[in-house]
């Protein structure tokens, strides 16, 4: 993967999540969304915040270790929160906007194998920027369920899907749990109606099903319950039951049936 390709995928990922939050009226941005405490423009907020800051952490390593990665998690918030207070719907929609250019312009200037620090082990800059279209499809997620939006899922889940199968040992590592010694197939259809598979082909444990599902249940959106997901395996079913794919501690997740499937 270049850093054109993955770049691409990126500014496509945040223009079409763009593209759902600037008709917005002010009520619509102080709707609140499945994550307890956020409105859709906390979400907004927070997408922008961290996109700033891995702009320092791309740019500036020293800085980024020094400033951020020292820092307390309620000071970095504290942080955006004193940029973004007095900004309506519209105010922080520019500010967004404003900031993920500037990651985008930067990203593409970096050679894909270039080390980013950041909260967890450094990342290549390839990696660092699928991270990021990660991270904005899941908070978007996140609005798109608070207004009751379609979102069709498309092409680039296959960047999240990737980033859920790797991060199969961090999810144990967060859960204080040791990680099993046996290796998991994931075979997923995409939208687009493609083949994706990770993993030994002949391995016992398996994952099979829609690539959007497994999306969902890897970053936390929907409870296992409420995909078409079929798990095969102590050891897959295991690991589907804590998958992770963001920082920070151990995620709550949703309940069943708090989104059944669509039927």
């Amino acid at each position: 993967m270049d850093m054109t390709t993955i770049c691409a995928d990126l500014k496509d990922e945040l223009e079409a999540l763009d593209a759902i939050v600037s008709p917005l009226d002010e009520a619509a941005w102080n709707t609140l969304t499945p994550a307890e405490g956020w409105a859709v423009r906390d979400q907004i907020i927070h997408i922008g915040g961290t996109d700033r800051t891995a702009i320092v952490a791309a740019a500036e390593p020293e800085r980024f270790k020094a400033e951020f990665l020292n820092a307390d998690r309620s000071s970095r918030i504290k942080r955006i929160e004193a940029e973004t207070a007095s900004l309506d719907g519209a105010g922080v929609l520019a500010w967004w906007r404003s900031g993920y250019q500037s990651l985008l312009d930067l990203f593409l200037e970096l050679d894909a194998k270039t080390r980013i620090p950041w909260f967890g082990p450094p990342m290549s800059a390839v990696s660092f920027a699928t991270a990021r279209l990660m991270e904005t499809w899941a908070h978007g997620q996140d609005v798109v369920d608070a207004l009751d939006v379609d979102r069709p899922g498309t092409e680039r889940l296959r960047h999240v899907a990737h980033i859920g199968v790797l991060a199969r040992p961090f999810s144990y590592q967060v859960n204080n749990q040791t990680m099993p010694d046996a290796a998991i197939r994931v075979e997923l259809v995409s939208p687009a109606g493609a083949l994706w598979n990770w993993g030994d082909e002949d391995a016992p444990n398996r994952v099979y099903g829609d690539a959007l599902d497994f999306c969902l249940a890897v970053t936390q959106r929907r409870h296992l319950a409420d995909t078409d997901l079929r798990i095969e395996g102590a050891a897959a079913e295991a690991w589907m039951t804590i998958a992770q794919t963001f920082a920070g501690p151990a995620g709550s997740g949703r309940q069943p049936g708090q989104f059944p499937k669509k039927r």
